[in-house]
C-alpha cells in the first residue's frame, strides 16, 4: 500500500513539474507582437 501511495506522489509530482516547466519556459522578452495588433488603428 505504500508503494502504491509512493508512486502516485512521484507521479503526481512529475505532472506538477512539467506544467511548471512548461508555463515558465517561454521566451524572455514575452512574446512578439503580432502585426494585427497594431495600437495606431
Amino acid at each position: 500500500m505504500t508503494l502504491i501511495l509512493l508512486e502516485a506522489l512521484a507521479a503526481g509530482g512529475l505532472l506538477v513539474l512539467i506544467v511548471w516547466w512548461t508555463m515558465f519556459s517561454g521566451r524572455k522578452g514575452g512574446e512578439p507582437p503580432r502585426e494585427d495588433d497594431d495600437p495606431k488603428r
